[in-house]
């Protein structure tokens, strides 16, 4: 990772703060962008009053910034949800999961009203598939839903020695080309042992804030 990509995550991360009205609640995701919005945030002292968590590390960053953790359960919505992601299309479609959160971040996704999602322009792809896409995966099922997607043409890849926050595997796969994410997403979804997929596409980002060396572009 570069000075030049760490400026522009830091970019996009600050114009996702300017979107924050003060003293409410908020999803938090996981990642690289997402830890500069919150390393931004424990300078604004009250202006996030308590958050949902999609993972461990977040929550662990949140805790130290002074913002109160909340269970999405005690929640009927979350008004607004913050998060990264590992690539984007103009339409906002997203693939999540490099960090291995993508099951949490999901389910804040889909509680929330509104989704920002914060990135580098080096995220951005005319179509998904150039970054690996992450499928959560029960364990004893790991080599079944493996085999599966080899016969849809993918190559999955175990990640070893990762555990998700849910006591689960990791298959990367390689060597899609995503034309309808939507489509895939759903199909992905039916495969006995699969928990998550990383495509975030039924349930697309609202907001695409872009860091560039220039400034913040907004899809």
């Amino acid at each position: 990772m570069t000075a030049d990509t760490d400026a522009k995550k830091r970019r996009a991360a600050l114009a996702a703060l300017d979107l924050v009205p003060r003293d409410t609640l908020i999803g938090i995701g996981t990642g690289s962008t997402v830890n500069f919005f919150i390393e931004a945030l424990a300078t604004r002292p009250g202006l996030v009053r308590t958050a949902v968590s999609s993972s461990t590390e977040s929550s662990a960053r949140l805790r130290a910034a002074g913002v109160a953790l909340v269970d999405l359960n005690d929640l009927t919505e979350v008004p607004l949800y913050i998060d990264g992601a590992d690539e984007a299309t103009p339409a906002r479609h997203l693939i999540k999961g490099g960090g291995g959160a993508l099951t949490r971040e999901k389910i804040v996704a889909a509680a929330a009203r509104r989704f920002v999602c914060i990135v580098d322009d080096g995220k951005i792809a005319p179509t998904l598939g150039r970054f690996p896409l992450p499928i959560e995966v029960i364990p004893m099922a790991r080599e079944l839903v493996a085999r599966t997607l080899k016969a849809r043409g993918g190559r999955p890849v175990w990640r070893e020695g990762f555990i998700t926050d849910n006591g689960n595997h990791i298959l990367d796969v390689h060597g899609l080309v995503i034309k309808d994410p939507p489509a895939l997403e759903r199909e992905l979804n039916q495969i006995a042992g699969v928990v998550t997929v990383g495509l975030f596409a039924v349930r697309p980002a609202d907001v695409l804030l872009i860091g560039t060396a220039q400034g913040v572009e907004t899809d």
